[in-house]
């Protein structure tokens, strides 16, 4: 009992460092011009990878399992249909749609057992479809949770990572299908889409975003329950989640560097590099690669169907927070309200999913 009371302290605690950091790793890339992202999302896998491989080394380099990858790379490419999201049903509704099947995907594939992994019991089942279903009504409370800030949007900040990922798609397709010297705007396929199928097509990617986004960590349990069958090739893996964040890392780096070498070919060759943007980059990624230690950290001491409603659900509003005492973009008692309510739903979600493990 008491080794279970550890555990369940070490999980909610790497869960609560997780939501913090997830919600504040863009703030030091605020002031700086990104550009079109592409470079910058480099810089940032890279310094995903050297935490990756610091902890990976500390950790005596467990075997390194390259199906782990797949979670890596089915990351970034989640990552690559943000732009034409944005640019059909616009940056609100589709954090609120990727979101939400994001939350779903990671709850229930492993409280169901998709994808050939064993399936996740706890002790209060109804509890925990409640928890889960608040995570996801969170994101509807939040999504309405819009303000102004000196001609942008706070989104455009906690968005910032999707977007740096997403201008590969749109530049690729200036490069294929526009024959003239058009701008990006005029020239996508996006653009001509009709007003009905805009909708149609934006709605779908978020949804397929999402569904990969909430995958990242199936390749990893995957493993961690084939461990324990004697006939699979998987016999005798690591139990340990963080000992497969190198190889998770890996394919997020691998991942991002295929694509920025695609950028760069879509360029001819001339990138749009912002060197005062580096640093900060640097140190955005080396923020999100902690918060994905401890996330790794939670789904083993809390298994994923309790860890990714939690998750998931608590950066926003970290980052709505920042906005309210360090930038002072959000005013107005309409807004503080909404956050209010968006709080009391992400805490009321946590609190059920949490007690339903007990």
């Amino acid at each position: 009992m008491s080794g279970n009371r550890t555990d369940f302290t070490a999980g909610y605690l790497s869960s609560a460092v997780a939501i913090l950091l997830y919600g504040s790793n863009f703030v030091p890339l605020k002031k700086y011009d990104t550009g079109d992202g592409m470079f910058l999302q480099w810089v940032l896998c890279a310094a995903i990878w050297l935490v990756a491989l610091v902890v990976n080394l500390i950790l005596r380099c467990p075997k390194f399992w390259p199906f782990a990858m797949l979670g890596g790379c089915i990351w970034a490419t989640g990552n690559i249909a943000v732009v034409p999201i944005i640019k059909t049903i616009g940056l609100g509704l589709g954090i609120l749609i990727w979101g939400s099947f994001n939350t779903l995907t990671g709850w229930a594939s492993s409280r169901f057992g998709w994808f050939g992994m064993d399936v996740e019991e706890v002790s209060n089942p109804m509890l925990n479809y409640f928890g889960a279903g608040l995570s996801v009504v969170r994101s509807a409370a939040i999504t309405t949770f819009t303000f102004s800030l000196k001609g942008h949007t706070w989104w455009v900040l906690f968005g910032v990572w999707d977007l740096l990922g997403f201008f590969i798609t749109l530049v690729i397709c200036v490069q294929v299908i526009n024959t003239a010297e058009d701008t990006c705007a005029n020239s996508s396929w996006v653009d001509r889409l009709s007003a009905k199928y805009h909708r149609i097509v934006g709605c779908s990617l978020a949804v397929v975003s999402g569904i990969l986004y909430g995958s990242t960590f199936v390749p990893i349990i995957y493993i961690k329950d084939h461990s324990k069958r004697n006939e699979s090739v998987y016999a005798g893996a690591s139990q340990f989640d963080l000992d497969y964040v190198f190889a998770h890392s890996s394919g997020i780096f691998l991942t991002s560097t295929v694509y920025f070498v695609a950028y760069c070919i879509a360029m001819r060759n001339r990138p749009n590099l912002y060197p005062e943007a580096i640093l900060p980059g640097f140190l955005s990624g080396v923020l999100w690669a902690i918060a994905t230690c401890c996330w790794f950290i939670a789904n083993h001491s809390l298994s994923a169907v309790i860890s990714f409603p939690i998750i998931t659900a608590g950066p926003g509003l970290i980052a709505a927070l920042w906005g309210i005492f360090i930038f002072k973009e959000i005013q107005g008692l309409r807004n503080y309200l909404l956050l209010l309510l968006a709080f009391c739903i992400i805490l009321s979600g946590a609190l059920c999913t949490a007690f339903s493990k007990i």
